[in-house]
């Protein structure tokens, strides 16, 4: 029956639902560093609220500026060491392009590259084509140079964007570890307004498998980067913990040790180490990647407390379709979907 309330209510959900679309389309474009400063927030809060804050008194202004403080040396530290090594390779590779550049090619190319199966005849013929032609080397070397340029412009972008939302994070995070206990208090009391024991239960599985997914993320990373560092010492590969420390940060992407482990046994067979470039081949595949295969997955699963399958769909499903963060969101959704399934479940054999 139509009543003198209902515009008015109709007016007041118009206004709570343009009010939400507008917070949304403000947060948008931070939502990515937003959700990742949360998941960092949970996975260290019982660090801060249990051994930082009783040991300044409960001061959370200072627990929190210190707390950031650390999380900011964590994690741009290593990556200053890792910026630092890339330019002095850089450097040093153009060192070695730029006498190419000025005084041509050599008369003969690299003798392994003569020796591929099947291609090496032809690679052979066109290297001695291209080194005896000054125009059609320069006409190369240009080709090269015009992708070369792009790449370093996208990288420059990545590595900018990065540092933005890196800054963005650390912002967030701070005002979360100062105000952490009002924050959480009113997660919870949400939850139960919304949805009673079951919204509680829901905060508690999600903050369990954010929590799990992280320890898997982590623990894996550094399994990895500490074989990785062992397998470049015994090889006598050069700079091995920096190269430890680069694949630890980059095990978190699925081709990332590959890329270090690959280029380093490239390296190794470059400067006639052909036995210890096949033996750094044949240990990154069977024991530095097949660790991210194995333990990544049981980790999580052990750490959020659900199955192993769930997990590896969340983690493959939620980079799919959000991203990095869709590393968290995926498995969290997951779970919290899969306990809904079993109280429905449990709900409906209890009548029976």
């Amino acid at each position: 029956m139509f009543t003198e309330e209902n515009p008015k209510r109709l007016a007041q959900i118009a206004l709570v639902a343009l009010l939400i679309i507008g917070c949304i389309a403000v947060l948008l474009p931070m939502i990515g560093a937003i959700l990742f400063a949360f998941v960092l927030w949970i996975c260290t809060w019982g660090v801060y609220s249990e051994r930082l804050l009783p040991r300044i008194g409960g001061r959370h202004t200072l627990g929190a500026s210190l707390m950031t403080l650390l999380l900011v040396l964590i994690m741009l530290l290593p990556m200053i060491f890792l910026v630092g090594s890339l330019v002095n390779g850089a450097e040093a590779l153009i060192g070695e392009i730029r006498p190419h550049f000025e005084e041509g090619l050599p008369a003969e190319p690299p003798k392994y590259l003569g020796d591929l199966p099947l291609v090496g005849s032809e690679i052979k013929a066109n290297y001695h084509r291209i080194a005896s032609n000054r125009a059609e080397l320069n006409a190369v070397l240009k080709q090269l140079i015009d992708p070369a340029r792009r790449l370093a412009l996208a990288t420059g972008k990545i590595a900018g964007n990065g540092l933005l939302q890196l800054a963005l994070v650390i912002f967030v995070l701070f005002f979360l570890y100062r105000d952490g206990e009002k924050i959480a208090h009113a997660l919870y009391v949400g939850a139960r307004k919304l949805g009673g024991d079951l919204g509680e239960e829901m905060i508690e599985r999600a903050r369990g498998t954010v929590i799990g997914v992280m320890l898997g993320i982590v623990g894996t990373a550094a399994a990895q980067g500490t074989v990785a560092m062992l397998g470049f010492l015994i090889a006598g590969v050069p700079s091995a913990v920096l190269l430890g420390f680069a694949t630890f940060f980059l095990s978190m992407i699925p081709v990332g040790p590959p890329l270090i482990w690959g280029g380093a046994a490239a390296w190794l067979y470059n400067q006639g180490e052909t036995g210890w470039a096949i033996f750094l081949v044949l240990y990154g595949i069977f024991v530095i990647s097949s660790i991210d295969n194995f333990l990544k997955p049981i980790l999580m699963a052990r750490g959020a407390g659900i199955s192993i399958l769930l997990i590896a769909l969340g983690v493959i499903g939620g980079v799919l379709v959000f991203g990095f963060i869709g590393i968290f969101l995926g498995p969290v959704l997951l779970a919290l979907g899969h306990m809904l399934l079993g109280r429905w479940t449990r709900e409906e054999e209890q009548p029976a």
